[in-house]
């Protein structure tokens, strides 16, 4: 429900703020006072459109400001929760503000975040329902009198069955026509990654072949300057073959003779003779070791041109897969199980035309289901409203509710919403056929239809807010006292706003509101206030007397207070 409504700068209102209760909540005040505009001010809540020219006389924006309590409303509380908003969670508290500007430009927040003004009318379908003289959000939309025979029939959850079953379908659908309409550019891609695996396959890559290689090539393109500089360093350390030159060792072990001797006379020097003879040990293993390599060096052109032509191989691979070949070989996988994919598409396409022939044949079963429970619904329905009409000043009125078949789509058995269009139809004078409520119901009729309509499927979405822009016009006391009743009917399972001229109705609130419209300077400023007691009292008798308030009105007033229902 909405718990508080503040409204700025709109036409004749500078600031006014509302706390409205559960149940029944009227507004009053004399013709023109500014009761129309609280009603503006819901409908821009609600995502009405708006004109720029609502924006009181010397401001630049009028604002809108309500507070919703949310906590009979879990499904609104879903959405928001799926949109990233939220309400309180301890308070179940939704804040929603509207903007207009003088120039034109509109802004909404919804628990603080900036939406577009369709997401208004997306949150709040179905839970905000404004009916007055010109217009019902409900009845005038032929769409929505499938939802209210639905919600009367209490098979709403069947026809949301038939909608998924037909978005379900309708996703098979776009899946089927990207595969078979991507038939030439998938076998474009099957050649094309094949061709890459078996480039990559041909090479025959291993893992950790790159490193070893390299340094093979590098030794074989460097084997004669290897051989020739090896050869002078192991001479350094023998010296020539035929004793000329004295090398490393040869040096080292005269070294190590002298020292040899000075140990024999000072036997300090042990250590120092035993690090050299270690010395001539490691040099000699050394200069081993160095002619074994020498020895082993080959100068070979041909494998040397094997080595290039397998690391040209390999680098062709780099430039066009990766750098290293964990790399390389990672992507010729990842491309292999594309290409099984797309080899699979055929067999998935198959698939999915199975897929989507069962679900045609449980949309099929689940619409004709639907269809015998309209039809049953359908006639309960058209009683239920037709019946207190007459009570409503409409003694000749027809209510019915007809099922028009719709012809579905080539491809489908029933449209999303079923087999068939709901249509609400009404006559209001003797001998008339019904025809489509929305072009015949005057705006008085039309109000006391959705009324009579809303108090048929008054245990139907519990938590919404309905509002009421003189439902009662145009009518006398007795039926004014009837529509009365049954918006205090109403609004024993629903928030009920309701605008009103008769004391009758206005007797019969939870929560009265006067509006009035004073002079301010050269300025007309609308004013409103909750009422009560004999502030109450004096404004039901002056709706049924009249500005010069009597004793005899004020005790009309009093016994009208005294006689409303507990």
């Amino acid at each position: 429900m909405i718990e508080t409504l503040r409204i700025r700068n709109v036409a004749i209102v500078e600031e006014v703020e509302l706390e409205f209760g559960p149940g029944l909540n009227v507004l009053t005040g004399e013709t023109g006072a500014g009761k129309s505009i609280v009603l503006g001010a819901l409908g821009m809540l609600a995502g009405s459109r708006v004109s720029p020219e609502i924006v009181r006389e010397g401001e630049t924006r009028a604002e809108v400001e309500a507070v919703f309590r949310t906590a009979e409303l879990a499904e609104l509380e879903a959405e928001l929760e799926a949109l990233g908003l939220a309400a309180d969670d301890d308070e179940h508290e939704l804040i929603v503000q509207r903007s207009v500007a003088k120039a034109g430009r509109s802004r909404v927040r919804v628990a603080g975040e900036l939406l577009p003004v369709t997401a208004l009318a997306k949150l709040f379908e179905g839970r905000v329902e404004i009916s007055s003289q010109h217009s019902s959000q409900a009845l005038l939309r032929p769409e929505m009198h499938a939802r209210l025979l639905d919600e009367a029939g209490k098979h709403d959850g069947l026809r949301a069955a038939v909608e998924e079953n037909c978005a379900a379908i309708r996703a098979l659908d776009t899946e089927l026509a990207d595969l078979r309409g991507a038939v030439e550019e998938r076998a474009r891609r099957e050649d094309f990654l094949r061709f890459q695996v078996e480039e990559i396959d041909a090479v025959e890559l291993r893992e950790n072949e790159l490193p070893a290689l390299e340094s093979e090539h590098r030794r074989l393109a460097h084997s004669e300057q290897l051989r020739e500089d090896g050869g002078i360093a192991l001479s350094e350390l023998t010296g020539d073959e035929r004793g000329d030159v004295s090398g490393a060792l040869d040096l080292l072990a005269r070294a190590q003779r002298g020292v040899d001797a000075l140990a024999k006379m000072d036997g300090d020097l042990e250590t120092l003779a035993q690090r050299l003879r270690a010395c001539e040990d490691e040099l000699r293993d050394a200069a081993g070791d160095l002619e074994r390599y020498v020895d082993k060096l080959e100068v070979d052109p041909g494998k040397l041109a094997q080595l290039e032509d397998r690391l040209g191989q390999i680098e062709k691979l780099r430039r066009k897969y990766g750098d290293e070949a964990t790399s390389i070989l990672e992507y010729r996988d990842a491309i292999a199980r594309e290409l099984d994919g797309l080899k699979s598409a055929d067999g998935r396409i198959e698939a999915l035309e199975g897929e989507r022939a069962e679900l045609v044949e449980a949309l099929a079963a689940k619409a004709a289901k639907l269809t015998r429970a309209r039809k049953k619904a359908a006639k309960a329905l058209g009683k239920k409203v037709e019946a207190p009409l007459g009570d409503l000043a409409l003694p000749d009125a027809r209510f019915e509710v007809a099922l028009n078949a719709l012809t579905p789509p080539a491809d489908l058995p029933c449209a999303p919403g079923g087999s068939e269009a709901v249509e609400f139809r009404f006559s209001a004078s003797a001998g008339s056929e019904p025809r489509p409520l929305q072009k015949v119901a005057s705006g008085g009729e039309l109000s006391r239809v959705f009324l009579a309509l809303k108090n048929a499927l008054r245990g139907a979405g519990r938590g919404m807010v309905l509002v009421f822009d003189e439902v009662d016009a145009g009518i006398g006391g007795r039926v004014a006292e009837r529509v009365g009743l049954c918006l205090a009917e109403l609004s024993s399972e629903h928030q009920v706003l309701c605008i009103t001229h008769h004391p009758q109705i206005a007797a019969l609130a939870d929560t009265h509101f006067r509006v009035e419209k004073r002079k301010a300077g050269k300025r007309t400023l609308a004013s409103v206030e909750r009422i009560e007691g004999d502030q109450r009292v004096d404004e039901i008798a002056r709706m049924a007397g009249g500005e010069k308030i009597s004793a005899e009105t004020r005790s009309h007033a009093e016994a009208l207070l005294r006689g409303k229902p507990a």
